[in-house]
């Protein structure tokens, strides 16, 4: 990698609590002219040492995506290079090789971000089998609905992070998510985290009228929470699979106690384990070009008519590359 930019709205869209689509997709026409500019500068390379363009696709917002893949299929045209559209989750599960060589498989990966929390077994380039997910809030968009209900600001991770290390994880008990199967039992491995954010709604409601909210403690017991649950099913899941390696990528694995605490179950495991550079554990170009690179290696490359999707599991991601454009 000789270059990366990121031209980050957070602090735009935190007068929102989150989000705006809208919004995002303008953010993105206006900052991508200059970003592309200042890349290539600090590169210090020119067009004619460029292979391929390359942008998400799919999954994501459709704005936000529309405005990327024009601009990248338009460049591409422009110069005569290779396009390719490359799935945003394989471009997180592509984000630990910017620090580490991933082995050839299989591993496992645990994916968690704000849109997505999932276990994803990996055999090979390109060939992923999804092992368990949430069925509900994803744990990144557990951290900004909690954040918000304690009035933390947004983005939710990095705001609790901070909060909660004064706090004491052990002061309120909230709910783990167990999920019921239909034939009984419970799945060892899927996640839940719409209980806890409501149990911290109902804490926080029987605290109410007694002082100032103990937000260090609630925040604290939250996050200990959501750890607990990830690396605990992370780690049995591996286990389970005859796996060795744990991969950990997505916004979420920028958590320092999530970092510590699969650190201590992985040693004790044996398994090895990967996480993502903090500084590419949220969304970037980075990722996008890693996985860009592992493709186009393997002789892919995507048709100049291939659109975008809000939509489109990891498992399909060989559909981006198609001789048919799959939207």
């Amino acid at each position: 990698m000789l270059a990366s930019r990121v031209a980050s709205q957070a602090e735009e869209h935190a007068h929102y609590g989150g989000v705006v689509p809208e919004l995002a997709s303008r953010r993105h026409v206006e900052a991508l002219p200059l970003l592309i500019e200042q890349a290539f500068a600090a590169a210090g390379v020119g067009w004619e040492e460029i292979d391929a363009v390359a942008a998400t696709a799919a999954p994501g917002l459709v704005g936000a995506l529309l405005v990327g893949v024009t601009t990248a299929k338009t460049l591409a045209l422009l110069h005569h290079k290779t396009f390719l559209g490359v799935h945003h989750l394989e471009g997180h599960l592509c984000s630990a090789q910017l620090e580490n060589p991933l082995p050839p498989g299989p591993f496992l990966v645990l994916l968690v971000s704000g849109g997505h929390t999932m276990l994803v077994r990996v055999d090979g380039p390109g060939r992923y089998r999804q092992l368990a997910s949430s069925v509900d809030d994803a744990a990144g968009e557990a951290f900004d609905k909690v954040a918000r209900l304690l009035g933390l600001g947004y983005p939710g991770g990095p705001a609790i992070q901070a909060v909660a290390s004064r706090g004491d994880p052990q002061r309120f008990s909230f709910p783990r998510g167990r999920l019921r199967r239909p034939g009984g039992g419970f799945d060892p491995y899927g996640f839940s985290f719409s209980g806890l954010k409501t149990a911290v709604l109902r804490q926080v409601q029987a605290l109410e009228g007694e002082g100032p909210l103990p937000l260090a403690d609630l925040a604290a017991s939250f996050e200990a929470v959501v750890v607990e649950v990830l690396a605990q099913r992370s780690c049995r899941c591996a286990a389970d699979q005859g796996l060795d390696t744990l991969v950990v990528v997505g916004g979420v694995a920028a958590n320092l106690r999530l970092r510590g605490e699969l650190d201590r179950r992985c040693r004790d495991q044996g398994l090895r384990l990967l996480v993502a550079p903090l500084e590419y554990c949220g969304d970037n170009a980075a990722m996008i070009g890693v996985a860009a690179c592992e493709r186009l290696v393997a002789g892919a490359a995507s048709g100049l008519e291939l659109g975008v999707s809000s939509r489109l599991s990891l498992e399909h991601a060989e559909l981006l590359y198609g001789a048919e454009a799959p939207f």
